[in-house]
């Protein structure tokens, strides 16, 4: 795999795992780069969660060593207050600062953030602008193809983020009215890649190592961020590495291999969050390790009824997935 250079941070291997509210936290992270992602990405955090000191904020902002180099995602619409925010965390051990302009869930776009700012070159440009000056770590930018299939403008913002000084610029290939429906486009990350100099990382559909081919082929993107393919499945950059150094591809791990990565991530989420919440959070991460395995269902509807991780681990040896 081709390394990357994001200002002056270099990736070992040009994979990108996306940043994904309520998935990308830190048990999660460290996961994927025991599996050899080239970077991974924090959950976004809000410009104003830091500066009213908010206690949920806090906790998304751990990181830890064996992680780097990490990316921290901060959202906004206030070019001030983002800029302010940027420079207070800056001494925080994170390696680049993304700018979210792709989030599409409402509550986030009614707030004129996200991908709400795909609506607003010039506000996204003072933004931008404003956290490159306040800051010296590289930074990055977020967004989608567009607001809507009407105003399919990654081009324009994408120019507008080059301008401000953004080191790298990441696209998702589907609008803000797509959410994750239909196929990602590829061809507007094309288009994006051929009017800018810096770095792109095109996002949107990538499952496998031929995704990546198939997707270098057609853009000539710089690097390639994987979102949902990761849920429950931190193999899959072990499995995209492996393939394109051997041009072998790695099994599908049996479901011993996936229940003990399911009791390390457990583990972590319990220390991270203790038990009551750790647990609750490792119920829908159950829910996709365990897909597509046999009796799969029944394991999950178990899962969802445990409290402790002493019981999770007790329901793997029952059912007889672990010995």
């Amino acid at each position: 795999m081709d390394k990357l250079k994001i200002g002056n941070v270099t990736l070992e291997n040009n994979l990108v795992l996306a940043p994904m509210a309520g998935v990308c936290d830190l048990p999660f992270r460290m996961l994927c780069k025991e599996q050899g992602v080239g970077l991974v990405s924090m959950e976004m955090v809000s410009a104003k969660g830091i500066y009213y000191k908010n206690k949920n904020t806090e906790a998304l902002l751990a990181t830890s060593p064996m992680e780097r180099p990490v990316s921290l995602q901060l959202f906004g619409s206030d070019p001030y207050l983002m800029g302010e925010m940027a420079k207070k965390i800056e001494g925080r051990p994170f390696d680049i600062l993304d700018i979210n302009m792709g989030c599409p869930v409402p509550k986030v776009v009614n707030n004129g953030e996200g991908s709400a700012l795909m609506r607003d070159p010039k506000l996204a440009y003072s933004i931008i602008s404003a956290v490159v000056k306040a800051i010296q770590k590289p930074v990055t930018v977020k967004i989608r193809k567009g607001f809507d299939e009407a105003h399919a403008n990654a081009v324009e913002v994408a120019r507008a983020a080059e301008a401000a000084g953004a080191a790298a610029i990441a696209v998702h290939g589907r609008t803000r009215e797509q959410y994750y429906s239909g196929e990602a486009d590829w061809d507007i990350i094309r288009q994006v890649k051929e009017s800018v100099l810096i770095p792109v990382i095109g996002n949107g559909d990538i499952r496998a190592a031929q995704d990546i081919i198939r997707r270098k082929r057609q853009t000539g993107c710089d690097g390639f961020m994987v979102g949902r393919a990761a849920q429950g499945n931190p193999w899959i950059f072990r499995q995209i590495l492996h393939y394109m150094e051997t041009g072998e591809e790695l099994p599908k791990p049996p479901i011993e291999e996936v229940a003990r990565m399911l009791l390390r991530h457990a583990r972590e989420q319990v220390a991270c969050k203790g038990e009551t919440a750790g647990i609750r959070e490792m119920r829908k991460h159950a829910a996709w390790y365990t897909s597509g395995y046999k009796n799969s269902a029944r394991l999950r509807q178990k899962i969802n009824e445990i409290e402790t991780f002493r019981q999770l681990e007790e329901l793997f040896l029952a059912s007889g997935i672990l010995s």
